[in-house]
């Protein structure tokens, strides 16, 4: 394999508007497209990540839930690079997003932490 990069990750979420703000006004990221599937019943919001890379928001009608906690099978959380973690976290706070208290990766040395999406999807802040 001659990997190139991380396109997307693609997240179904339970109320499309409310995710769609948070993902571009909370979070502040930049919609490439959005689209609305007729015979889906379904939008399909392609967000650009900085540095590379996009989130696909989907809203599918009765999606069944998925547990995320503890530690389920499958994706455990999404990362986003931020030069300043005590910042971010900040910043977050200040716009009503609930942040765990930093910690420090033992491995790396770097500062993170965790918040969660609208949906409860575990995102985390990481220093780099």
């Amino acid at each position: 394999m001659d990997f190139h990069g991380l396109h997307h990750v693609a997240l179904i979420c339970a109320d499309y508007p409310r995710s769609k703000v948070f993902y571009t006004e909370t979070l502040g990221l930049q919609v490439i497209a959005e689209t609305y599937r007729d015979a889906r019943d379904s939008w399909k919001l392609d967000l650009a990540v900085p540095g590379g890379g996009q989130i696909e928001l989907f809203s599918f009608p009765d999606a069944p839930p998925r547990p995320s906690r503890p530690e389920a099978q499958g994706l455990r959380h999404l990362a986003f690079v931020v030069p300043d973690v005590a910042a971010a976290k900040a910043d977050l706070e200040e716009r009503g997003v609930a942040v765990e208290p930093l910690r420090i990766d033992e491995i790396t040395g770097k500062r993170f932490t965790f918040f969660q999406d609208p949906d409860g999807l575990p995102l985390e802040l990481y220093e780099g």
